[in-house]
């Protein structure tokens, strides 16, 4: 594996087919032909992105660090971009999964509402305790 060597936008697109797959993710070129076989997602979804920037795909699906280390693995090269190249699916920057305010917010109100569940539970049996004793 040579990290640093570069490739243009048609280099990889010359390689689409399943005996000879390239793609992009976040403008890092990897040779993915010895993975297609194992995708846990089945050869089409890589077939469908092969030659291709997949940035966006990936990202999209969420993969788990396990994902991206095996990613990581097939890594060949950088993408060197030209001025008739496409854009970027997109601009984000691969990061570690975190939680954002939305997802974060909703852990914590589903914590909430079990508890809330659970003192009701509670609340209601000594209730009815209370109520068998008298």
């Amino acid at each position: 594996m040579s990290d640093d060597k570069s490739f243009t936008y048609k280099d990889v697109a010359d390689h689409s087919s399943k005996k000879d797959l390239q793609l992009v993710v976040h403008d890092k070129v990897y040779d993915a032909t010895s993975f297609v076989d194992e995708h846990p997602g089945g050869e089409e979804v890589l077939l469908d992105v092969g030659g291709q920037d997949a940035t966006e795909a990936f990202e999209d699906v969420g993969h788990s660090d396990e994902a991206r280390e095996i990613l990581e693995g097939l890594k060949i090269g950088d993408l060197k971009r030209m001025p008739e190249d496409p854009e970027p699916k997109t601009t984000a920057a691969p990061s570690a999964p975190t939680s954002d305010s939305s997802s974060g917010g909703n852990g914590f109100v589903m914590y909430g509402l079990v508890m809330a569940g659970i003192v009701l539970a509670v609340g209601a049996y000594q209730y009815m305790q209370a109520q068998k004793d008298s």
